[in-house]
């Protein structure tokens, strides 16, 4: 009996590694990539279990030989994200002439949530130069406008179904667009931010929709590669952040970053979970930031909790004077991706619907 129960949970351990192998954007197989630490986790309590419970003989090949594979399936995706791995984004350690350093912080705030004092305390302790909000309806607006007065500039596209976004900049932003790239409801903003030194860079910022279990996953994935699709084969710098509703390892992101020849400063540095902010052992990394080669990292850090779902975001970065030389390390884009790409995008566009989890935050 034991051993049953020893195999079927190899079986589910194993399982569970594959779904999101599967190259289908829906809600059921995708969900599987957020928990691989998780899962991970799980699967080494089982192979201990098996090991300390039954006979090292070898009634324990099969069920000791899914463990593996399952551990391996998990370790391929998250070993990047931790400190093993080489950083693909170098910190930067040059003076200050060698480079013109700016600050961060990206909220998803949770519309239902209204706690704003927390969030304005570590505003104002972190004293970014750009502050990006998720989720923020009007009354949201309202709060952050006031404490946030010595912004000089702002973008704003507050929304009662969630997907509301706001920012604020000490920066001039010289060009600035709201835009709807495939659902008239969901807002992206697209920006140019000039820096003191008078060097510009592009910020894009985007929130698009979670992954549920009975739903496609069509509209999230499509957002991300467009995007993706959007910035790629350009010169100038550019940053994209915000909550992606998607994980670092994920098929998804990983083909985003191919598409925009982007990098993602956390590999070799950590997951820096975001959310769920409310349960510990329920954390993965949904909120992100994405820059081209022009850039190096200052510093990072997952902020205090501020009453949301998510942990706020904080992140320095240094762009760097001698620019031109500057070469993306990221891997180039297969046709697989283009094709993908665009048929996502295609079938997307397409498509007449309301936004999912529109309506959760009602009440």
């Amino acid at each position: 009996m034991l051993y049953w129960l020893i195999f079927i949970l190899a079986a589910l351990c194993l399982l569970a590694a594959l779904i999101p192998v599967l190259p289908l954007s829906h809600g059921l197989v995708r969900i599987f990539d957020f928990p691989r630490t998780q899962l991970l986790t799980l699967t080494l309590a089982v192979a201990v279990a098996m090991l300390l419970l039954l006979p090292l003989n070898a009634t324990i090949a099969l069920p000791g030989a899914m463990l593996l594979v399952a551990m391996v399936i998990q370790l391929i995706h998250i070993a990047r994200f931790t400190a093993v791995w080489p950083r693909t984004v170098k910190t930067f350690r040059g003076a200050p002439s060698d480079a013109q350093t700016f600050k961060v912080l990206v909220s998803n705030v949770k519309q239902s949530n209204r706690d704003y004092d927390r969030l304005v305390r570590e505003i104002r302790e972190y004293d970014p130069d750009l502050a990006l909000f998720m989720e923020v309806d009007e009354d949201w607006l309202a709060a952050l406008k006031d404490a946030l007065s010595q912004f000089a500039d702002s973008v704003e596209c507050p929304l009662d179904n969630s997907y509301g976004m706001a920012l604020f900049s000490k920066l001039e932003l010289r060009k600035k667009s709201v835009r709807f790239l495939l659902n008239e409801k969901i807002p992206s903003f697209d920006c140019t931010v000039s820096l003191p030194n008078g060097e510009t860079c592009r910020l894009i910022t985007v929130h698009p929709e979670p992954p549920v279990p009975t739903d496609d996953t069509i509209g999230r994935d499509a957002e991300i590669s467009l995007v993706g699709l959007d910035v790629r084969g350009t010169d100038i710098p550019v940053i994209v952040t915000g909550d992606l509703n998607d994980v670092a390892w994920s098929r998804t992101t990983r083909r985003f970053l191919r598409l925009s020849g982007l990098l993602d400063p956390r590999e070799g540095r950590g997951q820096f979970n975001s959310f769920d902010a409310r349960w510990f052992f329920l954390r993965w990394p949904l909120d992100h930031i994405f820059h081209s080669a022009h850039f190096q990292m200052v510093r990072m850090k997952r902020l205090a909790f501020v009453g949301s779902d998510h942990f706020p975001m904080f992140y320095e970065l240094a762009l760097l004077r001698r620019s031109a030389d500057l070469k993306s390390e990221s891997e180039d884009a297969t046709g697989d991706d283009m094709e993908e790409a665009r048929e996502l995008i295609d079938t997307e566009k397409k498509r007449d619907r309301k936004p999912i989890g529109e309506d959760w935050e009602d009440g």
